[in-house]
């Protein structure tokens, strides 16, 4: 079956454990993140997330969400949504992931 996207890959986003951020193969669009210890649990804080001028507008941001909540479920993290793209935009876009956010007084690091 041919490609109709001709010139565009498949998106494949690389969790950089190191660094606690998700990102594109090419390592130029990235979402941030910090764990921090609650009790016995997890809470991933989303941090930032960034796409150059050159790549917005092809829903990298929202892979990049996708991949973070995606991860933060199957460890069983919680999530605070620090980065406003992700509280303004992501979650109201797509409601399913808003079991994840964190419900309890743990704050931000910044």
């Amino acid at each position: 079956m041919a490609n109709k996207n001709a010139g565009t890959e498949e998106l494949k986003i690389v969790w950089n454990q190191n660094k606690q951020r998700f990102e594109t193969e090419d390592k130029k669009a990235y979402l941030e993140y910090h764990l921090i210890n609650n009790g016995d649990s997890q809470i991933m804080d989303i941090l930032h997330t960034f796409v150059p001028p050159s790549k917005r507008g092809l829903g990298l941001a929202s892979h990049l969400c996708i991949a973070a909540f995606t991860h933060a479920d199957s460890h069983s993290f919680t999530v605070i949504p620090s980065c406003s793209y992700v509280s303004d935009t992501f979650l109201p876009r797509n409601p399913s992931w808003k079991s994840l956010v964190h419900k309890g007084d743990a704050k931000s690091s910044l």
